[in-house]
């Protein structure tokens, strides 16, 4: 409790409070990355696009 009060102290109670929020909304960031990830890959499929064509693209390897 009294690293956090110093914490406060040093750095500012809004840096505090960003770091605690992404620290804990991290996974649902990357779950929310795979779902859009996923459903790229369902309207690509739907749409006749290559899949492996899009792989490619969203890792940046096109």
């Amino acid at each position: 409790m009294e690293e956090l009060l110093q914490a406060i102290g040093n750095y500012g109670f809004p840096m505090v409070i960003a770091g605690y929020l992404l620290v804990r909304m991290e996974p649902v960031i990357r779950d929310l990355q795979r779902s859009v990830t996923l459903l790229t890959m369902v309207v690509a499929r739907q749409s006749d696009i290559d899949v492996e064509h899009l792989k490619k693209i969203v890792d940046g390897k096109w």
